[in-house]
């Protein structure tokens, strides 16, 4: 397939990205504050910087022209640094969310909503990660890898989200949903800062 076609299926697929994810925003907002979840809030928020992620995907690939390989370069660098911010605003974000919770003792209360939207991104995240790493393989650019990277975070927290929502609804250990946000900052901070430092393009 020729890089013209690489680009332009990696344009598809963040136009996909910002659609889906703009809708489990909505969605996981509307259920996270009926709820009271912040496991919900803050996963809607990686809707909403997945979203982001995925434009940041359509600016550097429309930037793509007549450009410099010097020039090149200095646009993937910088679209690939604003993915890596995009998981440490999310990582500070549910970290807060979920202490406040703890601290606070405040139940989520169980949310059907919820964890149909974790199931429905369990199912699709998977393949639109995959889709995205083969394409950013193809085409040797490390920003589409990074923003695949935030897309298989997406779907590390629907399978999280939907343990801590299953648990409090069938036991009623409401902190399972402040804990499992605890456990996803790990991995969200961890992804940001090697992004950002450009450790992972040594892997």
């Amino acid at each position: 397939m020729s890089d013209a076609s690489l680009r332009k299926r990696a344009l598809l697929l963040s136009y996909l990205t910002i659609a889906y994810n703009a809708v489990e925003f909505v969605l996981s907002l509307i259920a996270g504050i009926l709820s009271g979840s912040i496991a919900l809030i803050g996963f809607g928020l990686d809707s909403l910087v997945e979203s982001f992620s995925g434009g940041i995907m359509v600016w550097r690939f429309n930037k793509h022209g007549d450009m410099s390989e010097e020039e090149e370069e200095r646009v993937e660098r910088r679209a690939e640094k604003l993915v890596g911010y995009t998981f440490l605003v999310l990582a500070a974000y549910v970290l807060y969310g979920s202490i406040a919770k703890l601290i606070e003792k405040e139940p989520a209360a169980p949310s059907v909503l919820g964890i149909f939207i974790a199931i429905a991104s369990i199912i699709s995240m998977p393949a639109l990660y995959l889709a995205k790493l083969r394409t950013a393989t193809a085409l040797n650019s490390r920003s589409l890898a990074a923003d695949s990277k935030e897309t298989l975070a997406c779907a590390f927290l629907s399978v999280a989200l939907l343990i801590g929502l299953g648990v409090n609804k069938l036991f009623g250990f409401w902190q399972a949903d402040s804990i499992v946000g605890l456990v996803i900052v790990a991995f969200l901070a961890r992804e940001g800062i090697e992004i950002v430092r450009g450790e992972h393009e040594e892997e």
